[in-house]
């Protein structure tokens, strides 16, 4: 009988030595780090924190694991779910993963730190948060890709990014390589999340970070005492993860290909936008356009956007009654970046998307769905001037992508500039210190103190 393509998976997994990383994906994990860690702890302001807190009846209990930045200690499980949806609350997580998978793999792995009681060298905590990107990103490869598998209905960082998180935390703990299949196995059955959300503009998308994480966690723990998950998980049998939440376009054989020879955290984006990734190529667009003509923003008349069906569905809608429904529209992305100048939280809050002036704006802006672009097309943005003038800009490679970096020191004042709405100056710094320079540390728990409040 053949090998299962689990199990398969799962020796590769283990197999990784920390020396198989180049240097430059080392430093580009490190940022990573910095950067979830920083959107994670202002996330702990938001209201959908706040809500799943008061919902969960956590208030005044204690336990072995944080929520970052704030007062509140519980169970490793729970703390690795309010932290997942901490991070992406705010729509300024990374994404190019499984899909956002910073705001998945961060709080597992760092839930399972905070229960450990020996020492964890940076280097395996490194290869722990790179293999749970590089797992997680293979399994939405081989579902045929974001477009196929978000096209269907699903929101991968939620089907995805459980199996992400199951694969760091088992590296962390040492799981061997059969404890560790069997913890990608017990990952299908924490698998879910659709794109249901879309439609009323509420924060359930917030949640599937979170639901990853703490499955992955879970996963990773039930294997690690013996409890065995389904090693036919992605075999194309009755109940597989592929014949289940894919369709004939999946190719399971992805999930191993050419592995360790290009890594997957190589291929994700850093955010400079507080919204939707898919907004970001039009926000620079109109950046591009702005600036090469030296326009200001009350020069802009009107503007037109052909968009993709695929990108279309996404975030191609002009209401906005919500901030989840703001983070999720290109056009208001567009219109906050004509009138605001940016787009950033503060253009994401209620007084901003209620604005009458960001109605006017929304008003002269036009969405058309062009059939004859591909699904993963960027897309095409033009504008008219009110001297008639017309300019129109496609930007292929958005800012924060991997073709188009945002730099070093942009992406620290970033982690910087949102940490320090929660943690003293002293302790921002402290925490860009220790992670920047993780791969030296003999023991990383120190992390988990700095970032209490």
């Amino acid at each position: 009988m053949a090998e299962p393509i689990l199990t398969e998976l799962a020796t590769k997994v283990v197999a990784a030595d920390f020396a198989d990383f180049p240097e430059a994906t080392v430093r580009k994990a490190k940022l990573h780090i910095l950067d979830t860690l920083g959107v994670s702890l202002a996330g702990a302001t938001s209201s959908e924190t706040k809500l799943v807190i008061e919902a969960l009846g956590l208030r005044g209990k204690k336990g072995e694991a944080s929520a970052w930045g704030l007062p509140l200690k519980t169970d490793a499980r729970t703390a690795a779910f309010i932290n997942g949806v901490s991070a992406h609350a705010f729509e300024l997580d990374d994404s190019g993963g499984c899909d956002h998978s910073g705001a998945v793999v961060l709080p597992a792995v760092i839930a399972a730190l905070e229960t450990m009681e020996r020492p964890i060298d940076g280097r395996l905590f490194l290869k722990s948060v790179l293999l749970g990107y590089e797992v997680g990103r293979r399994v939405l490869e081989a579902s045929g890709g974001y477009e196929v598998h978000n096209g269907n209905g699903w929101h991968s960082t939620g089907t995805c990014g459980s199996f992400g998180a199951a694969a760091a935390v088992a590296t962390l703990i040492g799981l061997d390589k059969d404890r560790l299949a069997s913890a990608l196995g017990c990952a299908l059955s924490y698998s879910g999340g659709t794109w249901a959300f879309i439609h009323e503009g509420g924060p359930a998308k917030k949640l599937h970070a979170g639901r990853a994480a703490e499955g992955g966690y879970t996963a990773a723990r039930l294997a690690a005492v013996g409890f065995e998950g389904p090693l036919s998980a992605f075999d194309a049998v009755w109940g597989g993860y592929f014949q289940t939440f894919g369709d004939e376009r999946a190719a399971p054989r992805e999930l191993c290909r050419d592995f360790g020879q290009y890594w997957r955290l190589n291929r994700c984006s850093i955010k400079p936008h507080a919204t939707c990734r898919g907004t970001h190529s039009a926000i620079d667009a109109v950046d591009l356009m702005l600036n090469e003509h030296g326009l200001k923003s009350e020069d802009v008349a009107s503007v037109t956007i052909d968009m993709s069906g695929f990108q279309f569905r996404m975030c191609g809608h002009k209401t906005v009654t919500s901030r989840a429904q703001a983070q999720m529209s290109l056009p208001y992305a567009v219109a906050a970046r004509l009138h605001y100048g940016k787009v950033s939280l503060a253009e994401l809050a209620e007084d901003a998307w209620r604005s009458p002036a960001i109605g006017g704006r929304l008003d002269r802006l036009t969405v058309r769905i062009n059939e004859a672009m591909r699904d993963e097309d960027e897309p095409s943005v033009e504008m008219r001037t009110h001297d008639g003038s017309t300019f129109a800009a496609t930007i292929e490679h958005p800012l924060g992508g991997p073709l188009n970096p945002l730099s070093d020191e942009r992406i620290i004042a970033k982690y910087a500039d949102l940490a320090s709405s929660v943690l003293p100056e002293t302790r921002v710094g402290a925490l860009r210190d220790l992670v920047l320079d993780i791969d030296a540390a003999t023991d990383v728990r120190p992390l988990i103190d700095l970032l209490k409040p």
